[in-house]
Formats: C-alpha cells, sequence, structure tokens
C-alpha cells in the first residue's frame, strides 16, 4: 500500500511539501505553489560517477544522453517535440554521486511532462545503433570541456585531490573509456541503477500531489515497473572517507593565454552540521565583489579577472579551492596573496562586519535562487535523494542567521588551517612552476 506523509506544512497548501512511497519502492516527494502557471517535474536516480568502475568511467553521463534516444513508445524526435509542442523545455544532467532529468511546462501539459520522462527512464531502448551514434556527440562534449581549462582545472583538482578514484575521475569520462564502453555494458549499468527503488520523483509548482502520484503510478506500472511490491527505497549514502592531499601539485602544461589555479584542500562531508558556518565562511573568503579574495587580487592589484572560492560537498567528504585566472607571470603572486588570506581568516576568523555581510548575502542569494518551480523542484528532490528528508526554506534561513563567529573560526581552523594541494593548467615555464610549489610548502 502507498505511504503518504506530510513532510512541510504550508500555510493555505502554500509551500507545503508531501512525499509517497509506493510499494515497488519509488518515492514521490511535491511542493505545491499555485500562484504560478507553470509546473517542473524531474526523476532523480541515485547514480553518479562515483558509482563507476575505472572501465565504466563516463557511463552515467553516457546513457543520460542515452535515454533521450528512444523507448518502445517513442522515438528520439517523439520524445523532443511532444516537450517542444506545449513550449517546455527539458534537459538532464549527471553528477558524481546523482543524475537528474526533467521538463519544465505549463500547469496543464504537466501530465504530459510525467508520461514522457517517465517511459524515457523506464522504457529505455538502449539500442546499438543509438550507442554508436551518441558516442560521436559524448566525445564531442568531452573536446568542448578540454576546450576551457577554466572548467578542467576543476577537474583536474579533484584528481589532485582524491587521485584515481571514483571521486576523483571526470564525470564525462575519458576518450579512452568512453571509446571503450559498449552496448551491453551500458545496458547493464542502467537495469542495475534505475531500479525504482533507486528513483525520487519530485514536482513542484501549481501541482496537485495525488493526480501527481496517480500519474507517476500508471506510468510505472504500464512499464512494469513496479512490480516488486516489498521493495524499500535505498538509503542516502554515508561513509567517512578521508582525503589525504596535502601539500600536492599537479601541473598540466597547455598553450593558453591565461594560467588557471586551483589551491585548496579537503572539505566537510554535506551532512555535517558545520556546513552552514562553512557557507557563511566561503561567501564572505570569495563569494562576490566585496568578498577578500576578490577585493585584494582583483580591485586592489589588478591581478586577474575571475577568482572566487567554492566548496564541493559528497556523502563522506568533502573540497574547499580557491580558483584564479591570470597571467603566468603573475600566478605565484596570486597564489601567494590567496594563500595569505587564508592562513589569516584561518587564524583570526571573520570580522563582525564580514559575517554579517555573509549571512546577508548567503540568504539573499537562496531565496532568490528559489524563486522558479526548477529550482524547487531541484531543492526537494536532491533533499530526498541525498539526505532523505526536506527543511523548509524558513529553517535554512534561520540556521545561517544563526552561524556565530566562534562557528566561522572553528571551521576555518580546521579547513584553512589545512596544507593546501595545488592543481594549474597553463603554459607555465620551469621557473615559473617550481615558484608555484612555493604556495603549498
Amino acid at each position: 500500500m502507498a505511504r503518504t506523509q506530510t513532510l512541510l506544512k504550508g500555510e493555505n497548501g502554500i509551500g507545503t511539501v508531501r512525499r509517497t512511497t509506493l510499494p515497488g519502492g519509488l518515492r514521490i516527494v511535491t511542493e505545491t505553489l499555485p500562484s504560478v502557471r507553470s509546473a517542473t517535474f524531474g526523476i532523480w536516480a541515485h547514480v553518479g560517477s562515483r558509482d563507476e568502475t575505472p572501465v565504466l568511467n563516463g557511463a552515467t553521463h553516457y546513457l543520460e544522453h542515452l535515454l533521450f534516444k528512444g523507448t518502445q513508445r517513442r522515438s528520439a524526435l517523439d520524445i523532443s517535440s511532444a516537450i517542444d509542442a506545449v513550449g517546455g523545455e527539458m534537459n538532464a544532467f549527471t553528477a558524481k554521486e546523482y543524475t537528474c532529468y526533467y521538463a519544465r511546462v505549463l500547469d496543464t501539459d504537466l501530465p504530459l511532462a510525467i508520461d514522457v520522462v517517465c517511459d524515457m527512464l523506464t522504457g529505455s531502448l538502449i539500442d546499438a545503433a543509438d550507442v554508436e551514434a551518441e558516442r560521436g556527440v559524448v566525445l564531442e562534449e568531452i573536446a568542448m570541456t578540454e576546450d576551457d581549462p577554466g572548467d578542467c582545472v576543476h577537474d583536474l583538482f579533484a584528481h589532485t585531490m582524491l587521485g584515481d578514484t571514483p571521486l576523483g575521475r571526470p564525470v564525462l569520462g575519458t576518450v579512452d573509456t568512453v571509446n571503450g564502453l559498449g552496448r551491453d555494458q551500458i545496458a547493464r549499468f542502467y537495469k542495475k541503477h534505475y531500479d525504482p527503488t533507486h528513483l525520487v520523483v519530485a514536482a513542484a509548482g501549481n501541482v496537485d500531489h495525488a493526480a501527481v502520484v496517480r500519474q507517476v503510478r500508471k506510468a510505472f506500472d504500464k512499464a512494469g515497473a513496479l512490480s516488486r511490491t516489498d521493495a524499500v527505497p535505498v538509503a542516502p549514502r554515508d561513509g567517512t572517507r578521508t582525503i589525504r592531499a596535502a601539500g600536492r601539485v599537479e601541473v598540466q602544461g597547455r598553450k593558453t593565454e591565461q594560467a588557471h589555479v586551483v589551491l585548496g584542500m579537503p572539505g566537510i562531508a554535506r551532512t555535517d552540521d558545520r556546513r552552514w558556518a562553512l557557507g557563511v565562511l566561503n561567501t564572505a573568503l570569495g563569494g562576490g565583489m566585496s568578498s577578500r579574495l576578490f577585493q585584494e587580487v582583483r580591485e586592489k592589484r589588478g591581478l586577474a579577472y575571475s577568482v572566487y572560492s567554492y566548496t564541493s560537498g559528497f556523502a563522506d567528504c568533502g573540497l574547499f579551492g580557491v580558483y584564479a585566472g591570470c597571467r603566468p607571470s603573475q600566478a605565484a603572486d596570486v597564489l601567494k596573496i590567496c594563500r595569505d588570506e587564508l592562513d589569516h581568516v584561518a587564524q583570526h576568523g571573520l570580522t563582525d562586519e564580514e559575517l554579517r555581510r555573509a549571512v546577508g548575502q548567503l540568504r539573499g542569494s537562496t531565496v532568490l535562487g528559489l524563486e522558479d518551480t526548477g529550482a524547487l523542484m531541484n531543492r526537494i528532490g536532491k533533499s530526498e535523494l541525498c539526505w532523505g528528508d526536506q527543511m523548509s526554506v524558513d529553517d535554512m534561513l534561520a540556521r545561517m542567521a544563526a552561524v556565530t563567529p566562534d562557528e566561522v573560526r572553528e571551521v576555518a581552523h580546521d579547513v584553512l588551517g589545512q596544507r593546501p594541494s595545488l592543481s594549474v593548467i597553463g603554459p607555465l615555464k620551469d621557473k615559473q612552476a617550481s615558484r608555484l610549489h612555493e604556495a603549498v610548502a
């Protein structure tokens, strides 16, 4: 029997989040926003590049492409034209720990979006001819990424910090691994990881929860995907991975106009309670035009156009990084400034003014980032898949506002006080490269 729960109760039904778990282990979460005329429907799969073996690196992303290529009921053209015909948008993305497929449509067209996306997820043919045809598309996407060193350097940084592990490998895979993937390998991967127990359905906007449940159940039943009535959903990921990458340096020589650098260290897992303080710290350090790094590197010295800090949180570990793109001759100076700022904050924390400004910026950007149904669908879908729970926006804002100077000092000491590692892509000469090593000494 299906089980329905109200996870968050909004005022007059607005912002109410409900979850229904079907007998086949499929979870369906919705957030109701009657004031809009749109709805976003998505299906989240509990699979990402970290679930791949070295031989299968890139299979998750390759499969994402193939699910758009056709089912027993629809061709690739049928899939795209159905959503185009109602003015909707459809897409997907693959990350290291999950994959998401979604469509955004008018509220009256939600049943169509549900039927199309559910059909893709449950009835994909994974045809051998499509596998070969799409291989070229995936290789072009890899080539496009390789042409952007400002993007590639983050993959290099993940490798620097995590090595040749599932989390350290690129989500897209490599030319060699993608060329080595065959239809049977991808089909087995699809069957293993797209079971209803590994999926979360999420819908947000002008939606009726009961109607969404009926339509999703009908679509999955049509595909025979809910036959295991005793199945239970998979639990969120957990673990205690330790990153050991202190002082590592990876330099990738390339003929680019700029040197692209990431200086960073181990961060914290996404479930760590310190994530709120780290979010405030990250915002103050490199989250905007008033941040320390932007002011010191760009505004005061004009050494870089783009400079920022960021965090990546996984189920069992995390990364903290500072990125800058600058002329190769200035890379060492930029890194010294960044290292000095990190060391200073690690020892002294933030000023009261910086803390106040960072909290305000973080709270404002959080709310503004949830102003459309797509963002709402992302929030509830990811929360269900990664945490197994939901937190209201008001509770999130309250937790940010409650961050104290002591919490920021503690997380700054714990994270920024570690010896950093360094990843660089650019046309560096031997003397310039050796100077960069000083930044992690």
